[in-house]
């Protein structure tokens, strides 16, 4: 289910080490911290941004984005979860994007990946990628605020404390969104189950 970026982004230590005007940790330093902090979670900023925006381009334009106003903001990081301080960059560079493509169709993220178990036969795996098709279609028709939620939490397994940090939301509207957009999953999928097979 989850995309990788790190075949699309080739990161370059020069690009990380060179800090803006007026940090005062060593260049090194902030290197090294922002490499143990930041680049881990490349990917998984690339995912939330792939299905937030439906188009792998404006992920990656996203997400590059992102970095570079992580890096020039790191010194402002606090030191507590750079997962969540991360997607929450991405997260609203993504919410600005979409605000500003408002009435635009967004492009269907490519089919999900599927991981076979013991069956193999063509059949299960028809009705597997079947399934796994109508959770994409479910998943991306949720609005945004609900479609994050659910990325954040099922995808990226986040805490609710990490999603309510990333989304700047307090905990408790996570968990009703959350909660929300699972009954809104659960009725498009019965409502696929029905119309598909008989």
């Amino acid at each position: 289910m989850r995309a990788t970026f790190s075949d699309t982004v080739t990161v370059s230590h020069a690009s990380v080490s060179e800090p803006s005007l007026g940090r005062t940790m060593p260049t090194s330093r902030f290197a090294a911290d922002f490499e143990q902090v930041i680049l881990p979670h490349l990917n998984s900023a690339y995912n939330l941004a792939r299905w937030l925006l439906g188009d792998d381009g404006d992920a990656q334009d996203v997400v590059h984005d992102s970095f570079l106003r992580a890096h020039r903001y790191f010194d402002s990081f606090d030191g507590s979860d750079g997962r969540a301080w991360l997607l929450g960059i991405v997260r609203n560079a993504c919410f600005t994007l979409l605000r500003g493509k408002k009435g635009q169709q967004s492009t269907p993220v490519d089919t999900l990946d599927v991981a076979s178990g013991g069956d193999t036969s063509p059949e299960r795996m028809l009705i597997l990628e079947e399934d796994l098709g109508a959770l994409r279609n479910c998943i991306e028709a949720l609005p945004p605020e609900y479609r994050e939620i659910v990325v954040l939490r099922e995808l990226e397994e986040l805490s609710y404390k990490e999603i309510s940090s990333a989304a700047g939301l307090p905990p408790g509207t996570v968990m009703s969104r959350l909660n929300r957009a699972r009954i809104r999953l659960e009725t498009c999928l019965k409502g696929k189950a029905k119309g598909g097979r008989q």
